[in-house]
Parts: structure tokens; C-alpha cells; sequence
């Protein structure tokens, strides 16, 4: 994982997405693990606001952010995400948003490789990688959101092939491992927001702009 540029995040952003600052039902569950939300903190930090970003983008790193946080149908969380991307590029943000609708579905599902797995393979739809999908995206993007997508619904069928996927589009070594952990990060990050949510009797799935669920 990269090194972060620094640990000024002013706002813990888990607390910023579950609502804890405007409930005291949350906070002290947090503080029972005070360890673990430094570290959550950190992490997010090092994906983030590395110090040196290299091959990959900040931009790019909130471009996915925005689009795992889509995919989970946590409203409050897709926004905080596409806040940060349009700081960072604002012409990536409505083909993200229009992505999200586009790919959006319900999982887990997929393939397992174990014959003993086999009865419990479900069907469902894949990532759509091509031109009138995603032409908005450069080949590099297009096959991140591939990867994130795969990873979100289809964890089961992640594979040799799937990487070498990502190598075939320019991603490095490297920026396919800080791949793989943002998107897992994120997975983390945004269940235990959700949870949290929960805990304090609202509901994550509900749009605060407008009162819909998503």
C-alpha cells in the first residue's frame, strides 16, 4: 500500500458516513475500538492521499470509489466519493453516475472452480466492458471498473485470468495490488457505515437529498 502525503483528514470519514457525529448512539460504539478506527482512518489515507500516487491517479482512485459506492446503493457514500472526484476531475463524474445505473445489480453470484461448489453457482449479469458501455473511459478505467465489478458481485470468480485482464489494459503490478485493496477497503469501509447506520435506526439506503430509497 502507498504512503500517505499525510494523516490530516480533518473529518474520520466513516464517521462522516455513518452519521456518528450527529448521534450519540454511534460514537461510543466506535470508541470501544479505538485501534481499529485509527487504522480504518490511516487506510484510507494511504489509498487516497498518497504521497505519490505514480501510474495511479488520484482521480482515478475516487473515479472507482465513486463507482464501488454506486454499486453498494449507499447514497450517502456515493456522494462523498463523487464530491472528491469532481474536485479532482470534474468530466469523469457524470459517466461514473450514468455507469452506476448502468451496471448496478444484486449479488453475490457467479461460477465457483470447486466441484464441490458447484450447486451453489448463481447467475447474473456481468460488467459490460465495451465501447457503448464505458466509451466514456480510457482502456485503463474501463478495466478497473471491470475488476471493481467483478470484485463487488462476483468475488468467486476472480482469477489468474481476471488479472492478467488488468495487465492487458497497462495497469502495472503494483497499481493492480492498490487496486484490489481500495476496492476491498471500500467493501469494509462502506458495510461497517451501513452497520453503524443501522445501529442508530436509520436507514443507508435512502437518498437524505430527496427522502427516496435507492
Amino acid at each position: 500500500m502507498t504512503t500517505p502525503a499525510s494523516t490530516t483528514t480533518a473529518v474520520d470519514i466513516i464517521d462522516l458516513l455513518s452519521g456518528a457525529a450527529a448521534s450519540s448512539d454511534i460514537a461510543p460504539i466506535r470508541g470501544h475500538r479505538p485501534q481499529a478506527r485509527e487504522q480504518a482512518q490511516r487506510s484510507f489515507s494511504a489509498l487516497f492521499e498518497p504521497a505519490d500516487p505514480g501510474t495511479f491517479p488520484v482521480a482515478d482512485r475516487y473515479a472507482v470509489a465513486a463507482y464501488v459506492s454506486g454499486l453498494h446503493g449507499f447514497p450517502a457514500a456515493s456522494a462523498f466519493y463523487s464530491d472528491l472526484l469532481a474536485d479532482e476531475d470534474a468530466e469523469l463524474s457524470a459517466p461514473v453516475a450514468a455507469l452506476v445505473r448502468a451496471t448496478a445489480t444484486s449479488g453475490p453470484f457467479g461460477t465457483y472452480r470447486e466441484e464441490g461448489l458447484q450447486g451453489e453457482n448463481t447467475s447474473g449479469t456481468a460488467f459490460d466492458a465495451s465501447e457503448d458501455r464505458a466509451g466514456a473511459f480510457d482502456t485503463r478505467l474501463r478495466a478497473a471498473f471491470a475488476h471493481a465489478h467483478l470484485l463487488v458481485f462476483r468475488p468467486r470468480e476472480s482469477s489468474g485470468a481476471a488479472l492478467a485482464a488488468l495487465a492487458d489494459a497497462g495497469w502495472s503490478d503494483d497499481d493492480i495490488v492498490t487496486l484490489s485493496q481500495l476496492v476491498a477497503f471500500l467493501s469494509f469501509q462502506l458495510r461497517t457505515a451501513w452497520g453503524l447506520r443501522v445501529l442508530a435506526g436509520s436507514d443507508p439506503a435512502r437518498d437524505e437529498s430527496n427522502g427516496e430509497r435507492r
